[in-house]
């Protein structure tokens, strides 16, 4: 009896997964292959495009309607209207408090501590990511100053 595999190389040796070292790919900080997680978009996407189906291939497409399937491009500077530039809306309220910046696993904060009901601590990312809870969660920074001046505090 062997202990080789159907194709006669070592299944030990042979697992056909690269370790991270031997990868191009970024690990972000995993470091077993098979702890990373896959996080699926949130909607699919091309669906309802043009050209999804035959006859819309055959028959092809206007020039004026390619041209209003253009996304209309957007100007980088805040036009001062405390409104957020957000695609098909009348816009979104800007908010100071919602970091930039997402945050990996949570975990409490020591007993004692007084805020530990309302602040966790941010240890980045373990293993297959983060929750869909842990996702939600941005990181804000300590800038007391920003919520005086807004009359926040």
């Amino acid at each position: 009896m062997s202990i080789l595999g159907w194709n006669g190389a070592d299944p030990e040796q042979d697992s056909g997964l690269l370790q991270p070292q031997d990868s191009l790919d970024q690990t972000d900080g995993v470091l077993d292959v098979l702890d990373s997680g896959w996080s699926p978009p949130d909607r699919p996407w091309a669906v309802g495009d043009w050209g999804t189906t035959h006859w819309e291939q055959i028959t092809g497409q206007s020039l004026d309607a390619r041209l209003a399937r253009e996304w209309p491009e957007y100007l980088d500077e805040d036009d001062g209207d405390g409104l957020g530039d957000s695609r098909d809306t009348d816009g979104e309220l800007l908010d100071a408090e919602v970091g930039d910046r997402r945050s990996g696993r949570l975990v409490d904060l020591p007993w004692g501590h007084p805020g530990r009901d309302l602040h966790a601590r941010d240890v980045g990312v373990d293993g297959a990511g983060a929750s869909a809870e842990e996702g939600a969660v941005h990181l804000v920074g300590d800038d007391a100053e920003a919520f005086d001046r807004r009359g926040e505090l």
